[in-house]
């Protein structure tokens, strides 16, 4: 039996507004088969984007949507969370979104450990405003911003979100659909601040301007500069340098979630408990 897509998605919205070729249509597709095995109410999810290609994401799913300024999806998507606890909150941003304007936003939600997920659809360029350079541009790549070629040290959002507190973090390629619905499932399963980083191909704004002609010649390059993490754990710190792992990275299932800590906090204001102490926390500073 066909998967029924159109159960997910606003119908008098189609076709999207996005280039032919483009991945955010993979990645939109593996996320609503991941919303259906996870056999989520629609009326229970809330879809929040910000400004770019990305930002189109939420104009284009059947659920609750927030279109939101640039940078702040994870601003607007915390006090979401803390004001519908029960609810599933899913912020969709691109690398200029998330890890530029939106970086501190980024790395606060990880750092609270909100249960929410944060889907990073990372095409190393800013691609809506027509190529300039975003954090995760390559070195030497020409952009409008930096025509010489980019001299600025490529940023990597996974490494942040290990580091800021995130307690599931995950990358995975638009080459590989099933294994990203596989990622973003678990994703959005698990209890917690998610980072999941969907690399996508924007072969409009990057590749043809970087001697990759066309989509498949953008997906290729994508494809020889990551590997599973099995093999690239083995790799030495040397080899590592030019490739990036892709799989679950970082799944920790102990970490304190912050609006179980927020409820206990309404009960101190309540007063049904005594003020909160260091000894509530299982880490302590």
């Amino acid at each position: 039996m066909a998967f029924n897509y159109d159960e997910y998605l606003r119908s008098e919205k189609m076709p999207t507004l996005w280039c032919w070729g483009c991945g955010d249509g993979v990645i939109l597709k593996a996320f609503i088969r991941a919303v259906d095995k996870l056999g989520w109410n629609k009326d229970d999810v809330c879809v929040v984007s910000g400004i770019g290609c990305s930002g189109r994401f939420s104009s284009y799913v059947d659920f609750n949507t927030v279109h939101t300024t640039h940078g702040r999806t994870v601003a607007f998507a915390t006090g979401i969370k803390l004001a519908n606890p029960d609810k599933h909150v899913i912020c969709v941003a691109g690398d200029g979104d998330a890890l530029a304007i939106g970086g501190n936003h980024t790395i606060h939600g990880c750092r609270r450990n909100i249960d929410m997920t944060l889907i990073v659809i990372q095409n190393f360029i800013y691609g809506l405003t027509n190529s300039q350079t975003s954090p995760t541009t390559p070195r030497g790549f020409w952009t409008v911003s930096q025509k010489a070629g980019n001299i600025d040290p490529t940023f990597d959002g996974c490494k942040l979100a290990e580091a800021a507190g995130a307690s599931f973090v995950a990358r995975e390629n638009v080459t590989e659909p099933r294994k990203l619905e596989k990622v973003l499932y678990k994703a959005m399963a698990h209890k917690g601040f998610s980072y999941v980083e969907a690399m996508s191909n924007c072969h409009i704004n990057l590749g043809r301007k970087n001697k990759m002609a066309n989509a498949i010649e953008n997906l290729d390059w994508i494809d020889s500069i990551t590997m599973p993490k099995k093999k690239w754990d083995v790799l030495s710190e040397e080899e590592k340098i030019n490739y990036l792992p892709t799989g679950v990275l970082k799944e920790d299932t102990e970490a304190e979630e912050y609006c179980d800590m927020y409820e206990e906090v309404k009960k101190v204001h309540q007063g049904l408990r005594p003020k909160i102490t260091p000894d509530d926390f299982k880490k302590k500073i």
